[in-house]
């Protein structure tokens, strides 16, 4: 191997790399902003006479059409079409359900499925397309996002060691290994790997990051841990206390077959007994907008708003089971969905002087009111502790009144448009779901998938079929499409990338790498191990992994050959050890997070450098232990 000789672009190279961690550290400026002006550094320092290695100037801004680049964006796109789609918000409700809503239940469930999804589909597009459930999940749990987001990220990168098709250093992996075996004698000749010859190891790993964040989360997470008492249908309930003084909750109440309430009318129940009848489920349907003149058919489940003392006299009354939290109607109820809307009657509404029961209230403009506001007073279904409670569906509507609804997000977007009302509130999600859009939008990813999957087509370009399928078929509109792209993490990788190749085209990571395996020469073998770990670790944060991969494999081998180790397991220990990257947010994945969850670099330093520590000693152990 020849020996290289420190010269003047390498020493440029390594300062504005320095120049760059000190940038990323500090943060007197933002990250993404920050990798800008690298890219401009670099491209400006190519025009000084000698530096000519440092960047191509023709070719300088070639990161931002790079197969991960490019990639980041389809699955962005991707995700936010089968998010519209309501799909994700089905994925969280599930998790809910089986999971609750306390961080040490959920935390597993979701870092062990994207985990398990990102052993096939590679590490960023199974985060990627899990971005929008968590942030569901985190609103309606009360988890903030800062703690859920970190450990969905770190065991995405964790999964895609599972099988050898999960990373990019793992898929080239074997033609490093047909190549290095061309300079081979035979009984030196290297095996490919299988599919899942990785999967013990890969698994460990996985187990270890969930392990380290449910053990270690409420210290090397950011944010506090949270008061997980807080449950779908509560912010209803709180809004309602705060704002108009109606103290009142939302309960799951069971009505058991042949009860004796089976044919009466939501209103008669609702008048008799001081409370407010939101929602049914019956025979699997739920009915948020039913008439209050229906009938109740057994068994079933309502969805009542009312003070707890009123609501479990009505259920000893009629001996009905209530439940300890909301099951059926959580997602109806969470604030993802639906939730308290203001709504003013204008001057010239035509609805002035009818009543709610007139205008079969509930159904025609799908809004369950639970008040009125007028003027000093407020008229309410449910007793509070200033006024008796009222039959809101025979008071007459009047001019100027403030109508207090409970309702989904998806219909008051509607009834903005109705000269009808004002309406008042504007804090809430004002996007169209399109669910009758799921069976595109799942095919369009199935098709994704089944490109990655099983064919040799470029990454990049199965991720923009599956994109392009989705704004065709109108899953989203070009404009969604373009609103969905998180631009700051789309220029934070493109401006990087040229960074990595300054450091591989000027020979400076080639020869860092020879003097570091030159203080390790006549080392024991596991100790030459242990240090190709470390540095296919740190080439990982600084260049692109498959860079780091193709760079460091065949001088592994070489290691390995003279030391008198297997080969095959050190060119291994690269391509696993190229995913040891927690510690800065270079990685796609953790590039992908920061944005939404609000990271610092700090952050990352604090929950990825022990997380490093325990990948580098698992990897390790279990590489010897299954290959060894």
């Amino acid at each position: 191997m020849e020996n290289l000789v420190f010269s003047l672009d390498m020493g440029v190279v390594v300062a504005v790399l320095v120049f760059t961690i000190f940038l990323f550290v500090s943060e007197i400026i933002r990250i993404d902003l920050a990798a800008i002006l690298v890219l401009v550094i670099l491209g400006g320092l190519s025009y000084l006479p000698g530096l000519e290695r440092v960047a191509d100037v023709n070719h300088v801004f070639d990161g931002f059409a790079s197969n991960a680049v490019i990639s980041i964006i389809a699955v962005m796109i991707v995700g936010a079409g089968l998010d519209k789609t309501g799909l994700m918000n089905k994925v969280a409700a599930t998790i809910l359900k089986r999971g609750g809503s306390t961080e040490i239940r959920v935390l597993p469930i979701v870092s062990g499925t994207v985990g398990l999804i990102s052993s096939f589909l590679q590490n960023v597009g199974a985060a990627a397309l899990f971005l929008p459930v968590v942030s569901r999940i985190s609103v309606r749990s009360g988890i903030p996002l800062s703690r859920l987001l970190m450990p969905m990220g770190f065991c995405a990168i964790l999964g895609g060691t599972m099988t050898m098709v999960g990373s990019s250093p793992l898929i080239l992996l074997n033609d490093l290994i047909a190549t290095s075996n061309e300079g081979l004698p035979d009984e030196m000749k290297m095996e490919p790997f299988s599919l899942f010859s990785v999967t013990p190891i890969g698994l460990a790993l996985l187990l270890t990051g969930i392990l380290y964040f449910l053990l270690l989360g409420r210290w090397v997470l950011p944010g506090n841990a949270v008061d997980n008492s807080v449950t779908p249908g509560s912010g209803t309930s709180e809004y309602l206390e705060r704002v108009y003084g109606l103290r009142a909750k939302v309960f799951e109440v069971l009505v058991p077959e042949g009860n004796e309430i089976v044919g009466k009318t939501l209103s008669d129940l609702n008048v008799e007994n001081n409370l407010y009848i939101i929602s049914t489920h019956y025979r699997g349907k739920l009915s948020m907008v039913q008439v209050t003149t229906a009938e109740i058919e057994t068994p079933c489940r309502l969805a009542i708003i009312g003070k707890q003392s009123v609501v479990e006299r009505f259920a000893n009354k009629y001996g009905l089971v209530i439940r300890p939290s909301l099951d059926v109607f959580a997602d109806s109820f969470s604030v993802t969905n639906s939730g308290i809307a203001e709504l003013v009657i204008p001057p010239d509404s035509d609805i002035i002087g009818k009543t709610a029961r007139e205008l079969v209230f509930r159904r025609t403009y799908g809004l369950s009111l639970l008040a009125i506001h007028r003027g000093e007073e407020t008229l309410s279904h449910v007793e509070t502790e200033q006024h008796e409670p009222t039959g809101l569906s025979w008071v007459p509507f009047r001019a100027g009144d403030m109508l207090v609804s409970h309702t989904t997000w998806e219909n008051l977007t509607r009834l903005k448009n109705d000269r009808d009302f004002v309406v008042v509130t504007s804090d809430f999600p004002q996007e169209e779901l399109r669910p009758q859009k799921v069976i595109p939008a799942l095919v369009f990813f199935l098709v994704t998938l089944g490109l990655i999957l099983f064919t040799d087509v470029r990454l990049s370009l199965c991720l923009l079929t599956g994109a392009v399928g989705m704004l065709l078929s109108g899953v989203l509109s070009i404009d969604e499409a373009y609103r969905s792209v998180g631009w700051n993490t789309v220029f934070l990788l493109a401006c990087l990338i040229q960074l990595g190749q300054a450091v591989q085209a000027t020979g400076t990571a080639e020869w860092i790498a020879q003097q570091i395996l030159h203080i390790l020469h006549g080392w024991p073998i596991w100790s030459l191990q242990v240090g190709i770990a470390l540095l296919a670790t740190v080439f990982s944060l600084i260049m692109s992994n498959v860079g780091a991969t193709v760079l460091l494999v065949p001088l592994a081998v070489s290691i390995a050959i003279s030391a008198g180790g297997n080969p095959a397991v050190f060119a291994l220990t690269v391509a696993i050890s190229t995913s040891n990257s927690f510690i800065i947010p270079t990685h796609q994945v953790n590039a992908l997070i920061m944005g939404p969850a609000g990271y610092k670099v700090r952050d990352f330093v604090k929950s990825g450098g022990i997380m490093t520590v325990l990948f580098t000693v698992v990897s390790l152990t279990m590489l010897n232990l299954v290959f060894g």
